[in-house]
């Protein structure tokens, strides 16, 4: 394979930009299982510079609060790499990082899974 074409077609250039994206990290600061919701803080809807595009546009979709998964789905990130950004926004106070009711056996509940597939749905 000659790597000019890979990267041309976007064949290795979807494996090389998630690395970009979180700076080569792949371990959050946070544990953020996919049905952690996010919302963005007043600091996160005033922020104007200081951060990538990336970060700008997770901060705009999490206005209404979404869960990691959705944050995931809806921006086309690989999970690790939503989990990082994620973290980082909310170690900066940009994003608050809400902790979710459990059901049975320590389990996200039922009403939570169904919002987060409805969500993943319609995407």
């Amino acid at each position: 394979m000659h790597w000019g074409t890979a990267l041309e077609d976007g064949g290795a250039a979807g494996l090389v930009r998630p690395y970009f994206r979180t700076h080569g990290r792949t371990r959050p600061t946070r544990d953020l299982p996919v049905e952690t919701l996010v919302s963005t803080t007043a600091r996160g809807r005033a922020m104007t510079r200081g951060s990538t595009q990336e970060e700008s546009e997770i901060c705009v979709l999490c206005r209404t609060s979404q869960s990691v998964a959705e944050v995931a789905a809806r921006r086309r990130l690989p999970l690790g790499v939503a989990r990082v950004l994620l973290s980082d926004l909310a170690d900066r106070g940009l994003v608050a990082v809400h902790t979710t009711k459990r059901g049975n056996g320590n389990r996200p509940s039922m009403d939570l899974m169904k919002r987060i597939l409805h969500g993943l749905s319609r995407l």
